[in-house]
């Protein structure tokens, strides 16, 4: 992928990483690191104390932006691995899985029994995306990650930053409810690309 083309983040994680490549520091360790920082975020989310919750979101979003890291350390060390590919797509998967049981969670007195019901469709649709998403690369031919659909610099996936703000603001339901319904989107969409790629063998 051509700068041009890059999103912002990604860019910005690019420099952020050159300072990284001369030490120990393998992908797979931030692979971790960015599992660990989200899924402490998406453990305070469950709370259901505002504070904690704000803390939460905040912790969700640098988990989710330090996804970016791994990938750029892999490509600038010549460090990709098979192992460090599906061990990104687990961990984005599992992260938001977090994000969607974690938030339901803490949104109970809110959304009462519906926050099961979109709390199902929301994890169920990032893990069954992992899946997806592996078998699209396959039918493509290659080991690179599928992107996420972007636009003027801007990735689908990039909505998970207004996390925090929307925390902040205190629309954490509706926010947790459009996100599921749109991780549902998502895996319906990834699900007819992979039926076009494997038209297309």
């Amino acid at each position: 992928m051509t700068d041009a083309r890059m999103p912002y983040d990604q860019r910005l994680a690019r420099i952020l990483v050159r300072p990284l490549t001369g030490t120990a520091l393998r992908p797979n360790h931030v692979t971790v690191l960015s599992a660990l920082v989200a899924l402490t975020g998406a453990g305070l989310l469950a709370t259901g104390d505002t504070v904690l919750m704000n803390w939460g979101a905040g912790l969700f979003v640098v988990g989710r932006f330090l996804d970016h890291f791994d990938g750029e350390l892999a490509r600038q060390t010549g460090r990709t691995s098979r192992i460090g590919y599906l061990l990104d797509y687990f961990v984005g998967g599992l992260s938001y899985a977090a994000l969607f049981a974690g938030l339901g969670w803490g949104l109970q007195q809110q959304l009462h029994h519906w926050v099961f019901v979109f709390g199902l469709l929301g994890c169920a649709s990032a893990m069954a995306a992992v899946v997806v998403n592996i078998q699209i690369d396959k039918a493509r031919g290659g080991d690179d990650a599928v992107g996420y659909p972007a636009l003027a610099g801007f990735e689908l996936e990039d909505g998970i930053y207004l996390l925090a703000p929307v925390a902040w603001l205190g629309w954490l339901a509706p926010f947790y409810v459009a996100a599921c319904l749109g991780a549902g989107v998502y895996l319906l969409y990834s699900t007819l690309v992979l039926i076009r790629a494997l038209s297309a063998r």
